[in-house]
């Protein structure tokens, strides 16, 4: 999903389920949509890790946010639980290492 705005529970949602909502800028997505409709056949190459968004065979890219773990997620085809599981060693390092000072015992 491309937008130059996106509600963040819309966007948080679509996160959560795996969709990647990239925001551009309005020119820039006023560009996309014009070149979409007079040339139909156009194609979009979204690069992640890169935080890039390119209109293949043009001079036409932008870079995009997005928040960090969710990007890891995405990358990874994690949902929270996945995330959590695969840090879970480090988890139970921070407990123990906290039971170790007195006022975070409990």
């Amino acid at each position: 999903m491309v937008s130059s705005f996106f509600a963040d529970i819309f966007q948080n949602n679509a996160l959560h389920i795996g969709l990647l909502p990239i925001t551009l800028t309005e020119s820039f997505v006023r560009e996309i949509a014009k070149r979409a409709l007079e040339e139909p056949g156009t194609t979009y190459h979204i690069d992640l890790p890169a935080q890039r968004f390119t209109v293949v065979d043009t001079p036409l890219a932008a870079h995009f946010e997005i928040n960090a773990y969710k990007k890891d997620c995405l990358l990874n085809g994690f949902d929270d639980i996945d995330y959590l599981l695969r840090i879970w060693k480090d988890i139970l390092q921070y407990e123990e290492e906290r039971k170790k000072v007195p006022w975070m015992s409990t």
